[in-house]
């Protein structure tokens, strides 16, 4: 793990700026940021017509594949961050177990327990920011130990307590602040922890108390790196510390940065709502005289049929401006279609360092439990089909 955490460091290094921008902020350069650098690749980007960038955002596979004839050194920074699929059968779950949970979550949820309890240590379960206890449910009725459910919000707990009761499931709910140094107090060394996707500092506070109680061992599938208390990742391993590569929160949402998949009319609603911020921005800049992006809050679907010059004077009013009266919407809307394309031209080459980034994350993560005397194996719990977010750490106590 630790030649493969290098190797990746160093090319992300090497290669950070072809992933260390914002496509939005950069998209208002007209020309490539990389002319000079790699002319093979900008002249493949702009080559590139709508229909196929679309086609591209929806594979990055294919990204990846283009990208790597150009540029060889990439092909092997993807073989290093393959990770071996665990073979998994499938579980046969009690009636009224998946009450609640969409199709997909329990699909998530069923492979990630199976999971956990093909690679079981310890006594009892420790189920970390529980929510309603979903995945604890599982744990406990397929090995018949008990699950300790923590959990920040009163009212999951409440439910989840209210269901384990019902069904006579071995649970018991806990609420407490995953934060306060009060919450090590629910981990013992018989404790097998569980966390599905716990967001940012929640994963690594859970791997910081387990080491420090000690716990039998701890299954992870880290989620929302950008999830943070700081400004920046705080590397947790002595080799992670070492690196002079610095995230930032923006650059911790890049490995997240997956193409909408809830159909034509939700990536349609994208589509248009970026093309208006682009084209505000536009306007802030030429009609305003501003130098930066101005943010604008959220926009509601139902603004978006309003059309583009209704949705200026939304933002204008937002921030206690007053338009012209001459300005030329049409003409701006216009260009933030062009830009929109320019901007998903550019996004492209991010998708070639999306795993990169989140690899490097959870090695940062699997060597810090190695040097707190834990066993780690790095491996995805389910298809990318299922989640994205796939990747599991699981530690046991040597």
């Amino acid at each position: 793990m630790k030649t493969r955490f290098q190797f990746i460091n160093d090319c992300l290094i090497e290669h950070q700026s072809l992933w260390r921008f914002e496509p939005f902020k950069s998209s208002i350069e007209s020309s490539l940021p990389w002319q000079a650098k790699y002319p093979q690749l900008c002249h493949w980007l702009e080559s590139l017509i709508p229909s196929q960038i679309e086609t591209l955002k929806a594979n990055p596979e294919q990204v990846l594949e283009k990208v790597s004839t150009l540029m060889p050194e990439i092909k092997l920074l993807t073989e290093m961050t393959l990770l071996e699929r665990l073979p998994l059968n499938g579980l046969h779950l009690e009636r009224g177990l998946d009450s609640g949970i969409p199709g997909r979550k329990l699909e998530q949820i069923s492979a990630m327990g199976e999971a956990a309890i093909q690679q079981h240590q310890g006594e009892e379960w420790l189920e970390w920011c529980s929510g309603k206890g979903y995945l604890g449910r599982i744990l406990t009725t397929q090995t018949g130990e008990p699950v300790t459910s923590f959990e920040f919000q009163q009212a999951l707990c409440e439910a989840g307590q209210q269901a384990a009761d019902e069904h006579d499931w071995k649970m018991t709910f806990i609420q407490g602040d995953a934060f306060d140094l009060q919450a090590k107090a629910v981990f013992k060394p018989s404790h097998h922890a569980v966390a599905l996707h716990a967001c940012g500092d929640l994963h690594v506070r859970l791997m910081q108390y387990g080491s420090e109680c000690g716990v039998a061992a701890m299954t992870i599938s880290p989620c929302c790196y950008h999830l943070i208390q700081g400004n920046h990742y705080q590397a947790l391993s002595q080799q992670g510390r070492a690196s002079s590569l610095l995230l930032s929160k923006a650059e911790l949402r890049i490995p997240l940065q997956q193409t909408v998949t809830g159909g034509e009319r939700v990536r349609r609603h994208r589509q248009q709502e970026m093309i208006f911020r682009l084209g505000f921005d536009l306007m802030t800049r030429r009609v305003l005289g501003f130098k930066e992006y101005q943010a604008v809050p959220s926009i509601r679907k139902s603004q978006l049929s309003d059309g583009f010059e209704s949705l200026c004077h939304w933002a204008a009013e937002q921030k206690d401006w007053v338009l012209p009266a001459n300005v030329d919407f049409a003409q701006f809307e216009r260009e933030a279609e062009q830009r929109f394309w320019h901007m998903e031209r550019i996004s492209l080459v991010q998708l070639v360092f999306q795993r990169p980034l989140e690899i490097w994350l959870a090695l940062d993560k699997a060597l810090y439990l190695e040097e707190r005397g834990y066993r780690v194996r790095l491996t995805e719990f389910c298809a990318k089909s299922v989640t994205p977010r796939n990747i599991l750490i699981n530690s046991y106590k040597k």
